[in-house]
């Protein structure tokens, strides 16, 4: 499905009702937080809502926290001195924040937690994502799929490891479950099996979602569990650059090169430019893709609702709860990416470009 058209699927849940004046027929000043610089998809994310945002006439402040949650929190005080009207934040740490919501709650500013749910408040008031339990499921369905799952049996099972995403980052949670499901009729019947006994979540996260960090454990993984008869199939990875550095760590054990040991089965989230290069290349298998364009055309369509004093309706109001509160959701849909559609939903699409692809 083109980008333009997921777009306007979104914009489909938000049937606008007049619900008292908010912001009536102001054009003003809107705060938008990203957690990073570092990495390929925020900087597009961020892109995304501020054009967005521009075309419309607001003036937006967007500021990015370099993956430290003390600038995260200054960063927010200060927009919310400065007298934004809406925030906008895509967190590190989604449970870091109570203060500044409870400040932002107090002067009366609306905060849309973008992408990652913001935690453990009831100063939340909109959640804008892809639906991560079904992205979760795509992970799941990409090992199935690479791994042949259906035809494994007990008797010659298909070795995996497992990795998850940041445990402060509450869409891990939904990506994990939603895999896991997805996993488990096949480590039920003992077709499906992890040497290394690493299941649970607190086990196999990797905190900031760090490529250098799920490097390492990849490393220390190989080394005690597979040096050796043991072959390591696939790979369950939440995040692209966490794909690319465990395949890095299997080529450097001989994966790849030797007979006998094919790099593992990998796939991914975010389709950054080097995975999808990886998977025309024939190494990663898969990718996810979640169209920063769609999530931030759907929050600039939330935000301009709010600023004409209008109120959303027609969100999930039953998926997403934060510890404190269900958020009102907005949940869009993602693409699962391979060799044989990266033309048809990468390129074509203009999410990436074959200049960037080098093609």
């Amino acid at each position: 499905m083109h980008w333009a058209q997921r777009f306007f699927m979104a914009a489909a849940f938000l049937s606008f009702v007049a619900a008292g004046v908010v912001f009536p027929g102001e054009k003003g000043s809107i705060g938008v937080i990203m957690p990073t610089r570092s990495e390929e998809r925020w900087i597009k994310d961020g892109n995304a809502v501020k054009d967005g945002l521009e075309k419309l006439g607001y003036d937006v402040d967007l500021q990015y926290s370099d993956d430290d949650i003390a600038t995260q929190t200054r960063q927010i005080d200060d927009l919310i001195t400065k007298g934004v009207q809406v925030l906008v934040i895509a967190s590190i740490d989604g449970s870091a924040l109570s203060n500044q919501l409870e400040n932002a709650a107090a002067a009366r500013i609306p905060v849309i937690s973008y992408d990652r749910l913001l935690m453990q408040s009831p100063n939340v008031d909109y959640y804008v994502s892809f639906d991560n339990y079904k992205v979760g499921g795509q992970m799941g369905d990409i090992l199935i799929a690479g791994l042949k799952l259906d035809q494994a049996t007990a008797a010659k099972p298909v070795i995996i490891e497992l990795f998850a995403g940041s445990p402060d980052d509450n869409n891990s949670v939904g990506f994990y479950q939603g895999a896991m499901d997805k996993l488990k009729p096949y480590f039920d019947k003992g077709a499906l099996r992890v040497p290394s006994g690493q299941i649970d979540r607190a086990v196999i996260g990797t905190l900031r979602w760090d490529a250098a960090e799920a490097q390492k454990r990849m490393e220390n993984l190989l080394s005690a569990y597979y040096s050796g008869n043991e072959v390591l199939n696939g790979i369950l990875s939440p995040y692209d650059p966490i794909s690319l550095s465990t395949l890095e760590a299997c080529k450097a054990v001989g994966y790849g090169s030797t007979p006998g040991k094919p790099l593992p089965m990998v796939g991914g989230q975010d389709c950054i430019v080097a995975s999808v290069k990886s998977i025309l290349a024939g190494e990663q298998y898969a990718t996810i893709l979640k169209d920063t364009r769609s999530l931030g055309a759907a929050t600039v369509a939330l935000v301009d609702t709010l600023m004409q004093g209008k109120k959303p309706v027609g969100l999930d109001t039953a998926s997403y709860h934060n510890g404190a509160k269900i958020v009102p959701s907005l949940l869009l849909d993602s693409v699962i990416v391979t060799k044989e559609n990266v033309q048809k939903d990468v390129i074509d699409t203009g999410y990436h470009t074959v200049e960037e692809l080098g093609l």
